[in-house]
């Protein structure tokens, strides 16, 4: 599953396309994303791309938003990964 955030104009007017191509059925909007994610991976993927910039900086940049500190961070983390284990086990009692 992708969940993005995009300019809300151009979502407007991709809904409004995929609805004109596809149909207004369930799915519509599903269609039309594969067919733009294939489409845009035909188009970079004989392209030699290289991540240019420190990658520490742009790690920084993507949790700037996030008002926590690393170690409750790893907390949060591990209880996360904790429950999602525990669901996965059968319970024997």
């Amino acid at each position: 599953m992708i969940r993005a955030k995009i300019d809300e104009k151009l979502e407007l007017r991709f809904r409004e396309l995929a609805m004109r191509r596809f149909g207004y059925a369930k799915g519509a909007l599903s269609k039309a994303i594969e067919e733009a994610i294939l489409r845009w991976l035909s188009f970079v993927e004989n392209e030699d791309i290289v991540f240019e910039g420190d990658p520490v900086e742009a790690i920084e940049g993507i949790l700037s938003d996030i008002d926590i500190d690393s170690v409750k961070l790893q907390h949060m983390a591990k209880d996360i990964w904790a429950s999602k284990v525990l669901n996965n086990v059968p319970n024997r009692y």
